[in-house]
């Protein structure tokens, strides 16, 4: 049997010795595990930020993954920490919204626990490290044995939000930016079933981004011209503003909540 894999997806940003000692946790209760970084550049606190990250994320690894998921603003709170098991893969973090995506598309496939069995936990456990204590040595047991039933009873009263859509007003849909990229490249909250039939077959598109008009959706960041806005489809599958070889967030001087309004051609 392959070893276990546990990957990390945390707000811990350049704070490598947090990152190194959840590592740490992690392989001295199960040495033979692997552990994979997904990122730990999501915004700090930002719970929408951090779900869209492992959203995208988790699909692509192989069953029975167990993925730590660590955007904790209500550490050491009343907040439940959760072991969530969908589509025979695994999720360990706070209750606080962030597998969001998660809840959405695994619905049929969904358990949720409360992992309060305090026997897995690190003892005495921080109340501002429960990334240490509580989430990295509680994944760490799970690839040891796989019992989910002995660490924590079912709930359903579990916090998620909807991820946000856009919405139809005046002849138009409007939008926003949700995230921003490594590269500068802006997320938005449009899909492709979003957009005119005629601009996914090649035509022109009409969107505003902030003060900045996007003619052109392509698809790929090479077919656009130097300093031009383009639109495209991204590998999430959102709809992205980028301009090709620099960073769109700085060239446009756009970010997250920027309003994004699609305006469909009436031909």
């Amino acid at each position: 049997m392959a070893n276990a894999i546990i990957t990390l997806t945390t707000d811990y940003g350049t704070n490598d010795h947090l990152v190194g000692t959840l590592k740490g946790v992690i392989l001295k209760i199960n040495p033979d595990v692997t552990i994979v970084d997904v990122t730990h550049n999501v915004t700090a606190f930002d719970l929408l930020d951090g779900a869209l990250a492992i959203g995208s994320a988790y699909s692509y690894f192989p069953p029975k993954t167990i993925h730590v998921v660590v955007v904790d603003p209500g550490v050491g709170t009343e907040r439940r920490p959760l072991l969530v098991s969908a589509q025979n893969q695994y999720f360990i973090a706070p209750d606080n919204g962030v597998l969001s995506v998660i809840y959405e598309r695994e619905k049929d496939s969904l358990i949720v626990r409360h992992a309060n069995v305090e026997h897995y936990y690190l003892q005495p456990v921080s109340k501002t490290f429960h990334g240490r204590d509580i989430f990295a040595p509680v994944a760490s047991w799970l690839s040891k044995g796989w019992q989910t039933p002995s660490m924590g009873d079912e709930i359903s009263d579990y916090k998620k939000f909807s991820i946000p859509r856009p919405k139809e007003s005046d002849g138009a849909m409007k939008g926003a930016v949700m995230r921003t990229d490594a590269f500068g490249n802006l997320i938005t909250n449009f899909r492709a079933e979003d957009l005119p039939e005629s601009a996914l077959n090649g035509g022109a598109i009409k969107l505003q981004v902030g003060t900045h008009q996007v003619t052109r959706l392509v698809d790929t960041f090479a077919r656009g011209n130097n300093g031009e806005p383009i639109a495209y489809v991204g590998s999430s599958g959102y709809l992205e503003i980028a301009v090709n070889k620099a960073n769109a967030a700085r060239t446009l001087s756009l970010g997250r909540g920027t309003p994004v309004i699609l305006t469909k051609s009436r031909d």
